[in-house]
């Protein structure tokens, strides 16, 4: 029997990919997870979903399906809010180099 050889990934498969905006295509994804188990919680149909968030049924099947060329981590954040959800933004001190972007879920 022949032995794969597994790479552990760093946490990120974008930047594991080696895309450049790999740290704002990760918090569009979380953020669209996070949105897909609310809908998924509330029991809701995407065509109800839709109309509670405000957004056409075809649009919601997008980003539920992870397709999230042109959609933005606003727009998914606003969705999110529509659902109930609190949503903050927080920004640290300034440090040398690119900061990162991430998700964190607060249960």
């Amino acid at each position: 029997m022949a032995v794969e050889h597994v790479t552990s990934g760093g946490g990120n498969v974008f930047a594991d990919l080696g895309l450049a905006d790999a740290d704002d295509l990760k918090v569009k994804s979380d953020l669209a997870a996070l949105m897909l188990r609310s809908i998924h919680e509330l029991k809701l149909s995407q065509t109800v979903a839709s109309r509670m968030i405000g957004i056409p049924q075809p649009k919601l099947s997008k980003i539920l399906n992870g397709r999230l060329d042109g959609i933005s981590e606003a727009y998914i954040a606003t969705a999110l809010r529509k659902l109930g959800h609190d949503v903050a933004y927080q920004v640290s001190p300034r440090h040398e180099g690119v900061g990162q972007a991430h998700v964190i879920e607060l249960v």
